[in-house]
């Protein structure tokens, strides 16, 4: 992957000499590892953060960045950038206007504009109602060691499924899974969670495929590779067995390793956003 000396977006938020003294109070079976699994890439941090109480603290101080890391954050900052090239072309080709994302960069924990406390525990994340991405760098680590992920385009892969969210919201069609939370069951709830997910995963590939024409960033074929690899690598089923040793579909909230895969790439051979309408594919009904 081709990117040093690309264009990094201004819109971005370092929060990392912010320290917060919240403490976590989590209810229910598994703990941290099932805000991970629930909010690992995409979850909905409005019904999740529900479960935690917190008493948070800002403390401001100088932050130590080792060049490891800043050029890590290089990196999210031009890939957000090439997202930012690739949607408001296709937004301009449509016609309208592209309102982009915010990436706020965070250690340990930060508020949100509306989606409650958050924290490095949980995964990257996207808060709809403030229109941001929260990431601790540090998950980059968790991507290589605990989920097997390797190469840099996994957490190229991660911040653009984020940006998928964004898109989600700009559409409306999160806001429509939010609406119908209260006539749908847990399990049929959760059904159409995984349909929200498969698409935000399209939505990557869609921009994976238009990023070597419409921003500055070059991606080869290795680079698909890898990003196929990360999106099986956090799929329901594999998070699950990992957690709790077995498999439960009708908890699943972001789909299984093959289909995370097959919309990742199905985005990414078509380049046509017209292609992901998850909430209509008979496979996922």
């Amino acid at each position: 992957m081709r990117w040093k000396g690309s264009r990094q977006s201004s819109n971005f938020e370092d929060r990392r000499g912010m320290s917060s003294g919240g403490k976590l109070a989590l209810g229910g079976v598994g703990g941290i590892v099932v805000l991970l699994i629930g909010l690992f890439l995409g979850g909905d941090p409005q019904q999740l953060l529900q479960q935690l109480q917190t008493t948070d603290t800002q403390t401001s101080g100088p932050v130590e960045i080792s060049a490891e890391e800043a050029e890590l954050t290089e990196f999210v900052r031009v890939v957000l950038a090439s997202t930012e090239d690739v949607w408001g072309t296709i937004y301009a080709t449509a016609g309208e206007d592209f309102r982009p994302a915010t990436l706020v960069l965070y250690r340990d924990g930060t508020q949100t504009g509306g989606c409650g406390m958050g924290a490095s525990a949980y995964g990257p994340f996207y808060c709809p109602a403030d229109e941001k991405v929260y990431i601790d760098l540090d998950f980059n680590d968790e991507l290589r060691n605990r989920f097997g992920a390797t190469g840099e385009f996994a957490m190229a892969y991660v911040l653009a499924h984020e940006v998928g969210h964004h898109i989600q919201k700009l559409t409306g069609a999160m806001d429509r899974v939010q609406a119908a939370r209260q006539q749908l069951s847990e399990t049929e709830y959760n059904r159409v969670q995984v349909m929200l997910e498969l698409q935000a995963d399209f939505y990557a590939g869609v921009w994976a495929h238009h990023a070597n024409k419409q921003s500055e960033v070059r991606l080869e074929y290795d680079d698909i590779r890898d990003g196929m690899d990360a999106a099986a690598a956090v799929g329901d089923d594999r998070l699950q067995m990992q957690a709790q040793g077995r498999v439960v579909p009708e908890a699943f909230t972001h789909g299984t390793s093959e289909q995370r895969a097959y919309w990742f790439k199905k985005g990414y051979d078509t380049g046509d956003v017209n292609q992901g309408d998850t909430f209509s594919d008979p496979s996922l009904q």
